[in-house]
């Protein structure tokens, strides 16, 4: 039985202005972005400044080790209260609302009944690693190439194909009814259209599916070879839509009238569009838990070779624009394990003064490889090491050398980049979001390592943001590319202030540091 829990409401409702009689004469976009922990619901208007936003939790599940899992439950109750309580907090009525945009967290799986709506088993989460040991049995057996080639990604539990065939493999009678045509499978941006339009409309977008390992992106189809291999009906899997598409309208019941779904996209893509990260060569970097940066390749699907993905960054009107994708699996965690680990910080903000004050004679270099290493290395069974300790080092020293290791691991993914893309259209300049995008030292740090200008914006909502615009934009009431693009306001860009040979000297040793922890 699948766990029955519910949200609780983390935050106040956020106002950046008045809920007046002119706010409620506007035009607004009702922004959804699903995460891995929490749900929210913004409100934007029609200049997609933040009116208001409502914010719930959800229970973390986890059966067995390595098993992450969420109640479809609770992700569908969170979804509809927060865009209750955002509707009520800012004053406005449904009427005012031309359009709604959904981010969600990608990979994620669900299966469930297409006539009663009742999933068959909990949502099984991207940090999911249930089926490592079949996806070994996938490489071993050759299939890697096959699989970089027609979908952009790595063999890995990490995408939602292999979840999709553990549930048919694992639960009772769920195979059989597959085969009959009466389960369908969506990532959490299926499942909550499909709910949010009263079963009406089972899609997905381009981006999404891309994340399955199941979608050919180059011929912009489900993989039926695919599909075959792990004995998937494709008659579960929901029709692939642009970003930008008519996803249906919600139920008149749940918010007072039917409103239409005009935008979708995962969480990393959504933020690449509120990025604005429109022309070929430009780079995002979101730093949330851990740190997720893509480049923009344009119409061309860049294969990697230094263990990147290709992926989807958007498709509007019909025609994708691809992108090369790198995550680092820790990056604001590291702050979270000082706090709730060593217990030597009781805020994140607390990390600036102690790396200011930290030795300079010092290099402790930290490896965070709690859970493994992401890109470009990935490997999920080494784990975290620190090097360089001497009887002075104390928290002033692990404080620097934890933010340095999010520098360090992004250059890692930019170098990377780089040489899969030798293109001289691209751009050294990296617009950073997120929320350890807020700490200055680290921005600091980061420009120097990498050495190239980190752009913060003055909206750090970049995934809710870029849902809203591809919503407001189909629906004719926000501007097109380049304006939007144009609108795209600097907060603060950091310069690379660092020496050459010193830049070169401390990266040379976050490598043996990464060496020696791949080895132990």
């Amino acid at each position: 039985m699948m766990a029955q829990t519910t949200g609780r409401q983390i935050d106040r409702p956020i106002f950046l202005r008045p809920p007046t009689r002119q706010i409620i004469t506007m035009k607004h976009v009702l922004s959804i972005d699903q995460g891995t922990t929490s749900t929210r619901a913004i409100l934007f208007d029609e200049t997609l400044q933040p009116v208001a936003s409502s914010q719930e939790e959800f229970q973390q599940i986890y059966p067995n080790s390595g098993w992450v899992e969420h109640a479809p439950d609770d992700l569908w109750a969170t979804t509809a209260g927060t865009c209750r309580a955002v509707i009520e907090r800012a004053g406005i009525d449904a009427q005012d609302i031309i359009s709604i945009g959904i981010t969600n967290q990608r990979e994620t799986t669900i299966v469930w009944n297409k006539t009663t709506g009742q999933p068959v088993y909990n949502a099984i989460v991207w940090q999911d690693r249930r089926t490592a040991d079949y996806c070994k049995s996938l490489r071993d057996a050759g299939y890697a190439d096959m699989f970089a080639d027609r979908t952009g990604l790595l063999i890995d539990p990490y995408f939602s194909s292999t979840k999709l065939k553990w549930v048919l493999d694992n639960v009772e009678g769920a195979r059989a009814q597959a085969q009959r045509g009466e389960l369908l499978f969506g990532t959490v941006d299926s499942f909550l259209i499909w709910k949010l339009t009263g079963g009406r409309v089972h899609a997905t977008d381009a981006t999404n599916a891309a994340r399955t390992m199941l979608y050919d992106i180059r011929k912009g189809r489900w993989s039926q070879t695919i599909c075959d291999l792990f004995d998937i009906p494709m008659s579960m899997l929901p029709e692939v839509r642009d970003s930008a598409a008519d996803f249906g309208l919600t139920r008149p019941d749940l918010f007072g009238r039917a409103i239409p779904i005009l935008g979708v996209a995962g969480d990393q893509q959504a933020a690449t569009i509120g990025q604005a990260c429109f022309e070929p060569g430009m780079l995002k970097a979101t730093y949330g838990t851990g740190c997720f940066a893509l480049l923009n390749t344009g119409d061309v699907p860049v294969q990697s070779q230094n263990r990147l993905l290709t992926t989807i960054a958007y498709q509007l009107d019909g025609k994708p624009t691809y992108a090369l994708e790198g995550s680092i699996f820790i990056a604001g965690a590291v702050i979270q394990w000082l706090r709730d680990g060593l217990k030597i910080i009781r805020e994140a903000s607390e990390t600036q003064p102690l790396a200011e004050a930290a030795d300079p004679s010092q290099s402790v270099v930290l490896v965070p490889a709690f859970t493994g290493l992401g890109a470009p290395y990935w490997n999920p069974e080494c784990r975290g090491a620190v090097f360089g300790l001497s009887r002075n080092s104390g928290p002033n020293e692990l404080a620097k050398a934890a933010l340095e290791s999010v520098g360090y691991q992004t250059r890692d993914l930019l170098d990377a980049m780089h040489a899969d893309w030798a293109n001289d259209k691209a751009q050294s300049v990296l617009r950073v979001d997120g929320g350890m995008s807020a700490s200055n030292w680290a921005m600091q740090f980061l420009s120097d390592i990498i050495d190239a200008p980190v752009d913060r914006p003055k909206v750090l909502e970049t995934t809710a943001l870029g849902a809203a615009w591809l919503a407001g934009m189909k629906a004719g009431a926000l501007p097109g590319q380049n304006e939007f693009a144009q609108q795209w306001e600097l907060e603060r860009e950091f310069q690379p202030a660092m020496a050459a040979n010193v830049r070169e000297s401390k990266y040379a040793n976050w490598q043996r540091a990464v060496a020696c922890t791949l080895g132990y």
